[in-house]
Parts: structure tokens; sequence; C-alpha cells
């Protein structure tokens, strides 16, 4: 006989079923989105405001950034603790809140401090809002679902600079691209309030009555055939690491659960997302400084990541048949590589406006594939908390980078150095993951381990 989750991970694509649930995930995800993009449309509008030196400016992006960097963990050990559905709802409540104060900031210090405030509300969104989504989403479409997710990412960066663009021009503009982001946040909230509580996450909870009335409901709705099937024993929860130490907790389990899995999840983290985001806070200030208008960077920006909405589309097509490994292998050093391509083509700045476009395509390709895999390489019962301290990890050391970049990097070794800098740590990452970890194509959630079925594209396991 089979078990509850195998039933779920093997029912038939609904949109009015899981697609609701990738819906819903997936508009929490665009804010995340909007709101990391916007550093860098409000570095150079607050640091205009305030007076602020390059030093200062690159405070903008990293309180915001090490709030998120907090949030991930906080968050993630909620979830795995309380459960997916409470955590969906308050994480975009908190920083629907904050970032609200934040466009009263009367100064830099109040406005930095709301500023990691809300990131810690929104950085809890990506772990809690792909654990939620993988583990509604059937095995064979899971990856498609997981990679489309990521499609709300450049949608929100899109979001953030056609509103900062439109918004330059008014008094009091950055103060406006806050407000003008937070009033769909709260309007999310309520709607998020009807989605259910995972039902993978019931049943290793031992919750069997909820966890059969979802598993009914979710067969009754998507039209599969009801067959008889058991409630696993729960797992065993670790009782330590109440409170304050809960998620410290978490990451001791995190560890211990395969060390060699967490360092290849944390190394594509860190290094690819410390490429993403130096670009993404910096680029406006970067093309001012390069002659470019206001008007002129916010718009080459846009663009930049406007263009990511087809690197998803590329991804959602090529994720399972490809592989999730190969993937990741390909694009991230081809982002890495164009932005290296960017900084040496400034002098021509049609060519580095290519350059940029490029980086915007490859990036979001190998990002979204990125949280896909790295979503799956864990059991339930710590799926948001190793996404959570992954990205929670790069969150911490990408936080530091836009102060670090404006203060150091960028003026000391210059744009080219500094870039390759960077790729080569995606390179070394990527070589990491296809010599340390398996792939993931196609295998059913919590067994990994076990051979892929048949039409899959599995990768040798390591």
């Amino acid at each position: 006989m089979r078990t509850g989750d195998q039933i779920v991970q093997d029912l038939p694509w609904r949109w009015n079923v899981q697609g609701k649930i990738f819906l819903i995930g997936g508009l929490g995800y665009m804010f995340d989105a909007w709101d990391v993009a916007l550093n860098g449309f409000l570095t150079p509008l607050v640091g205009t405001d305030f007076g602020l030196s390059p030093g200062q400016k690159g405070l903008v992006a990293t309180a915001n950034l090490i709030g998120m960097a907090v949030g991930a963990v906080a968050w993630g050990t909620v979830a795995d603790r309380i459960g997916r559905k409470k955590a969906f709802s308050i994480t975009l409540l908190v920083f629907a809140l904050f970032s609200a104060l934040g466009a009263l900031s009367p100064n830099l210090g109040v406005f930095l401090v709301l500023r990691f405030l809300a990131g810690i509300g929104l950085g809890g969104c990506i772990p809690v809002d792909y654990a939620i989504v993988s583990e509604f989403s059937p095995r064979r479409q899971r990856g498609r679902v997981l990679s489309a997710m990521d499609g709300w990412w450049p949608i929100g960066t899109t979001l953030a600079g056609l509103s900062a663009t439109l918004l330059v021009a008014v008094p009091g503009n950055w103060r406006w691209m806050l407000v003008l982001m937070i009033l769909p946040a709260v309007l999310l909230f309520w709607v998020r309030r009807g989605v259910p509580e995972s039902p993978l996450y019931l049943v290793r909870k031992g919750r069997e009555a909820e966890a059969r009335a979802v598993i009914d409901d979710m067969v009754r709705r998507t039209g599969a055939t009801p067959e008889p099937y058991e409630i696993p024993k729960p797992v065993a929860e670790d009782a330590r690491g109440r409170a304050v130490t809960a998620a410290f907790d978490q990451l001791r389990r995190v560890w211990a659960e395969s060390p060699r899995i967490t360092a290849v999840a944390w190394s594509l983290f860190v290094s690819v997302m410390l490429v993403y985001y130096a670009a993404l806070s910096w680029m406006p200030s970067i093309l001012k400084a390069e002659g470019f208008g206001e008007v002129a960077a916010f718009t080459s920006t846009t663009l930049m990541n406007a263009v990511g909405i087809v690197g998803v589309l590329i991804a959602v097509l090529v994720v399972d048949k490809v592989g999730r490994k190969r993937v990741i292998a390909v694009a991230g050093p081809l982002a890495a590589a164009a932005l290296v391509a960017f900084s040496l083509l400034l002098g021509s700045p049609s060519a580095a406006v290519v350059a940029i476009g490029a980086f915007g395509l490859f990036a979001l390709v190998v990002i979204p594939v990125m949280y896909a895999y790295v979503s799956e390489l864990y059991p339930t019962e710590l799926r948001a908390s190793g996404f959570g301290w992954a990205s929670s990890a790069s969150r911490a050391v990408t936080g530091f980078a836009p102060l670090l970049f404006g203060s150091v990097l960028w003026p000391v070794l210059g744009l080219p150095l500094t870039f390759t800098v960077l790729g080569v740590m995606v390179l070394a990452a990527v070589v990491f993951m296809m010599l340390g970890a398996p792939e993931t194509t196609g295998r059913e959630l919590d067994r990994i381990a076990e051979p892929a079925p048949a039409g899959t594209v599995p990768t040798p396991q390591p």
C-alpha cells in the first residue's frame, strides 16, 4: 500500500488545485524580488536625499539584505516547527508593516533599522514559499513548477524598475516607491489565509486526520482515482533547541543530515547570489558613473531584469529534460562571464547594455533551477530549514557585498577584476556540485537517493 505523501506527489496537475498554490506562493516571491531590486534604485536617491558618502550608500542595500539573512533562518525554522501555512502569511505582513514605516523615515539611521526589520519579514518568503509549493507539486512536474516560481522574480524586479523610473522625477521619489510596493502586498496577505497546510508536513508531524482531509480533498479536486493509502509514523522531532536556540538547532540538524549536501547547497547559493546581488544593487550607480543619465541608467537596469523573464522560460523548458545539475553547470558560469564582458565593454554603451541583458538572461536560468534543486535535496522535516539556511548564508555574505563593492572592490580592483574573481567562485561551486551532490530530476521527495524512474534524466550518484 502506498503512503499519503506518495499519493500527493503522483496526482495530476490542476490549475485550480496545485496551480492556486503556485500562484499565491509566487506572488510573495515577486515582492521579495521587487524589494531586493528596489535597493539598487534607492541607493542613489536616498544617498542624494541624506547626503551620503559612497560607503554609506552601500548600507542602503546591506541593511535590507542582512535582515533577509536573519529572516531566512528564523522563518525557515518556524515553518518546520509550526507549519508552512502560518509562516506563509505572517512573513508578508511583517514585511509590509516595516516597509510602510520605512517610507516615513526622517533620517538614515531610522531608515536602515526599518529596512532591516522589513528584510526579516521578507527573508522568510523564499524558503517558506518554496517549501509549500514543492510539497504540493506532483513529482513529474515539480522541476518545471519550482523553476517557474522564479518567473515571479524578474516580474518583481521589472516592476521595481518601472516604478522607480516613473517616480524618479516626483518629489520624495524613494518614499513613494516603498509605498507603491506595499499596497498589493497587504492584499496578498489576506489571500494567503485560505491556503491549506502542506499534506507532506502534516504526514511527517503525525497529524493523520488533518493530513487525510487535505489529501482526500486534493484527490477529489484533481479527479484522480481514489485508492487506499497509509500514513507512516511521524518523524521523531528533536525537542532540543526551543525559543532562542531553535534556529541553531535546525542548523545542527541540517549539517548532520548530510555535510556534503549542505556544503554544496551553501557554496552554490553564496557564489551565484553574490554575483547577482552585486550587479543588482549597484548597476544603476555603475551606469551613472559611466556617464548614463539617471533615467537611462534606471531603464537599462530594468531591461536587464525584464530579459530575465525569458531566462526563466528557458529554465522551465529544459530543467526536467536536461537535469538540474547540467543546467546549473552551464548557465552559472555563462552569467558570470557576461558580467565580465559588460565591465570590459563600458566604453561602448550599446554593447554594454547587450552584455547586461545577457547577464540578466543567464542569471535567471541558473537561479530558478538552483532553487528547485536545493529545495529537493532535504527531507520534508528539514526542507524549509535547509533551504532557509542556504539562503541565509548567501544573504549574510551578499548583505555586505553592496558595502564592500562600493568602498573596496570597485575602487581598488576595478570592475573587470572584481567580476572575474566572483566568476571564479561560481565555477568552483559548480565543479563541487557536479562531484559532490546527486541529481534530483524525477525522484520523489524524501527518496532522492533512490533510483529515478524510467524516462527521467538522472546523473550518476557521486
